[in-house]
């Protein structure tokens, strides 16, 4: 299924697009709230309200209905290295107002290892159909081909995430 996957732009064009990214509030919320989640190892209610405002204002309501211990022991499950990729990603989507691509912002941020956020940016970039529904069979692959592209080019995931999505921000409609 990595045959899914192809770059629509040459890879070491991949830093530019990352220099040039820019998402307000981003870096507030990597300095505090992520860094504190990765250090206690799950989410707080706050810590998980500001992460999904990031990804998807529009769900904030449904989010917010999860009650805060529900939140703190799916996350703590999720975020625990012994945890394996697909009880991690599965397991954030039990929280109402949690999709698959919130949940793997959550990972992505939080999570120890290097998880990809998936997007219809990134899903763009990478010449790639957004799947009527998001299931295991396709995140674990994305997963391995996003990995495997940030070993060989020496990126960090978020940068690599950077890129990619703002390739698509900036010639998605033009394509």
């Amino acid at each position: 299924m990595t045959d899914t996957f192809r770059l629509r732009f040459p890879e070491r064009e991949l830093r530019k697009w990352a220099g040039q990214y820019d998402y307000p509030g981003e870096a507030k919320l990597m300095a505090g709230p992520v860094a504190s989640a990765r250090k206690q190892g799950y989410l707080d209610m706050p810590t998980f309200m500001r992460i999904g405002d990031w990804k998807s204002p529009r769900s904030r309501a449904r989010r917010a209905a999860n009650p805060a211990p529900f939140v703190e022991e799916v996350t703590r499950v999720a975020l625990d290295r012994s945890t394996s990729p697909r009880l991690a990603i599965e397991a954030l989507t039990l929280l109402s107002g949690v999709s698959w691509p919130t949940a793997s912002v959550i990972l992505h941020f939080s999570h120890s290892e290097p998880y990809p956020i998936v997007d219809f940016r990134t899903l763009w970039s990478l010449s790639c159909e957004v799947p009527r529904q998001y299931d295991y069979r396709f995140w674990e692959p994305y997963t391995r081909f996003t990995r495997s592209l940030a070993a060989r080019l020496k990126l960090d995931m978020r940068t690599l995430d950077r890129g990619l999505w703002k390739c698509s921000e900036l010639h998605q409609g033009a394509a």
